[in-house]
Order: C-alpha cells, then structure tokens, then sequence
C-alpha cells in the first residue's frame, strides 16, 4: 500500500476518532474514578478492539473483491453517501448541543455485560460491540482499497494507522483528565469537535462519490 493512501486514510479517520464516543467516555469516567493507568488500559483495550474489527473486514472484503472487482465500487459509493449522512447527523447534532451519542448516554443507564470488568476488558468490548467501530471497515475503509492489490494487507495496514490515531487520542485524553478531573469533557468543546468532524465527513464523502 502506498503512504499517500494511508495519510489519506489518517486524515479521513482523525475527525471521526475525535468525535467522544464510548471509549472517550470509558477513558474519562475511569480516570476520575481510579487512576491514569485505568485509561492507559481502556485505551489498549480499544485498540485491540478495532483489530477484531479489522480482521472481519479483511475476510469478507477480500472475498468480495475476489467474486467481483465491481462489487467493491457498489461498497464504496455506499460507503460515501454514509460519511455525507454521518456528517450531517454530526453536524447537526453540535448545532443542539446533543453531542453524546444516545449509546453512551444509554450505558450510564444499563448494566452491560462487561461493566465489572477491568478498563481492558471494558475497552475493548466496548469497541468489539460498537457499530461506530464496525462502520469504519465497512464504509470508511473501502474508501482506500484497490483492487488490483491483496486486501488483506491492505486492510492491516490501515488498521495498524488506525489504532495508532486511537491510542495518540485516547493516551492523550488520558493525561488530560489526570491533569485536570474537574475540568474535562464541557459541552463547548465537545460542540466544537463535533462541529469540525462533521464539516470533513461531509467534505470527505462528496469527494469519494464524485471521484471517477
């Protein structure tokens, strides 16, 4: 794979791990409840996360190029009207100040199946149950591939940038909170971060759908 198609890909998949979703809640209530290290561990646990979802995505994308090269364009398009749609939802949702995802809000309230584990297993169960995290490989992801290489490499490479972008976030988040618990998480900044990751999404979808 070319280094072109992996910037490409870090600067599509930047905004979208920016958004505050289940891990960015973990990281933030695991730190003020316990200790830097607790998000330390939620954070590899989210990163192994996204691996499982990688590896699915590398079995059946190649087995879809392998039946039809023209099955893979279908998945593109499709995946680009659902980054423009993501966009726009995200968008919106700044504009009312709805920025927690109605997941994250829900877990607060259910007792889910992991949350007596540790920060690792919470993390990454967290990650290997979130359609967020699977929407990346099934939309996002297609975005980059050609179909004149293997796939599977192809998809370990972007899953490798795309746990390093989550670990830099998350292990940064991480320092933040345990710099300042009181301070963290303000519905101002999360408008502002939504706000950003929308406007790309939108930019980066009408993009894929236009391009021949």
């Amino acid at each position: 794979m070319q280094w072109q198609q992996v910037l490409g890909f870090v600067a599509a998949i930047t905004p979208l791990t920016l958004i505050p979703g289940a891990s960015f809640t973990l990281v933030t209530q695991r730190v003020i409840a316990g200790s830097r290290a607790d998000g330390v561990l939620v954070a590899l646990g989210s990163a192994c996360g996204l691996l499982v979802h990688a590896t699915f995505a590398a079995v059946g994308l190649s087995a879809l190029v392998m039946s039809s090269a023209q099955a893979l364009t279908v998945v593109k398009i499709l995946g680009a009207g659902y980054l423009v749609w993501l966009g726009v939802t995200t968008w919106r949702s700044a504009r009312r100040g709805d920025v927690e995802p109605a997941a994250v809000r829900s877990s607060a309230r259910l007792r889910l199946p992991w949350a007596r584990l540790g920060g690792f297993g919470q993390g990454l169960w967290s990650n290997v149950l979130n359609p967020k995290a699977a929407s990346v490989y099934l939309t996002l992801v297609p975005q980059f591939l050609t179909s004149r290489r293997p796939i599977a490499p192809q998809i370990a490479a972007l899953a490798v940038a795309h746990v390093a972008v989550v670990l830099v976030w998350l292990l940064f988040w991480t320092s933040v909170v345990g710099a300042a618990r009181a301070v963290v998480g303000t519905p101002r900044f999360r408008s502002w971060m939504s706000r950003v990751a929308g406007a790309v999404l939108i930019g980066f979808g009408i993009r894929t759908a236009m391009a021949r």
